[in-house]
């Protein structure tokens, strides 16, 4: 057997190499060999057929090119994840909404309405009645981003105008603040409805936990329920694997967010789990 990884062709990242490494080493040992491609060697994909050497018995795709992964799939490539999921988790908003068909526990959510970076927001009263539902401090998460970058905290009303003004034309969402997860959250990683590593992520000196950020991991062995959750989250989305986040609450554990390209080699060298 012979898959193929496609990974981004503008971007790299030491995680990103050694999680190439790890995913090829771990290819071998599982007896099948796993080439390694990027977005750019697919240029107009559409009007030819894929041959075997395109992309083997499987693709792993960790990129977010999701129009690609879509492209492989009319070919007939088995695309890992699949292509709407991809889509799904790569926007807050449509995870929220996905979860939130499924009935999924998660900090009480208002989207923000959509507008145009011409037009911005001229009036503002759908802030009035966030305030009034979820108050202050308020997350503001735009609904593409990565790594925590695009996840605000407005302490306060005009904090929220400030945040909104700026990223008008943006997807938003606008959630209540757990304050009990300040600086904290759980990562599990799930294949399938399987838990294959853990760790709770803590940062002292930022709202995020993201490592990125100034956090740091520590190893965590996840509750039955949170991996319930967890696998719940999964199969809503269609994910095959994801690395999905969790904020301890006082009604018990709430999803925060849900990576189908989630980065997984400081878990593994924290956890020794062989996620790969």
């Amino acid at each position: 057997m012979q898959g193929t990884l496609i990974v981004n062709a503008f971007w790299d990242s030491p995680s990103m190499a050694e999680m190439t490494r790890q995913l090829q080493a771990a290819a071998h040992d599982l007896g099948m060999a796993l080439q390694v491609k990027t977005n750019e060697d697919f240029p107009c994909l559409l009007p030819r057929p894929l041959s075997p050497a395109d992309t083997g018995d499987f693709v792993l795709f960790w990129d977010k090119d999701v129009r690609l992964a879509h492209l492989l799939e009319i070919q007939g490539a088995r695309v890992f994840n699949a292509p709407r999921a991809i889509a799904l988790c790569d926007d807050k908003t449509l995870t929220h909404l996905a979860l939130c068909q499924a009935g999924l526990p998660m900090p009480d959510t208002l989207l923000c309405p959509q507008t145009f970076p011409g037009n911005g927001y001229p009036r503002m009263v759908f802030l009035d009645q966030a305030e009034a539902a979820l108050g202050y401090p308020m997350v503001i998460k735009e609904g593409c981003g990565s790594f925590g970058q695009q996840v605000y905290l407005a302490k306060n009303a005009e904090e929220a105008r400030a945040l909104l003004r700026a990223r008008a034309g943006t997807a938003l969402l606008l959630q209540r603040f757990v304050s009990e997860s300040a600086g904290k959250d759980l990562r599990l990683y799930m294949v399938g409805d399987r838990c294959v590593g853990a760790m709770r992520r803590v940062n002292d000196g930022d709202f995020r936990a993201n490592i990125q950020h100034g956090g740091h991991g520590v190893a965590y062995t996840p509750s039955a329920d949170e991996i319930a959750l967890a696998a719940r989250a999964c199969r809503a989305l269609g994910l095959s694997f994801a690395g999905v986040d969790l904020l301890e609450s006082r009604d018990g554990p709430l999803l925060c967010e849900v990576n189908s390209n989630a980065h997984f080699t400081a878990l593994s060298a924290l956890t020794g789990a062989p996620v790969a």
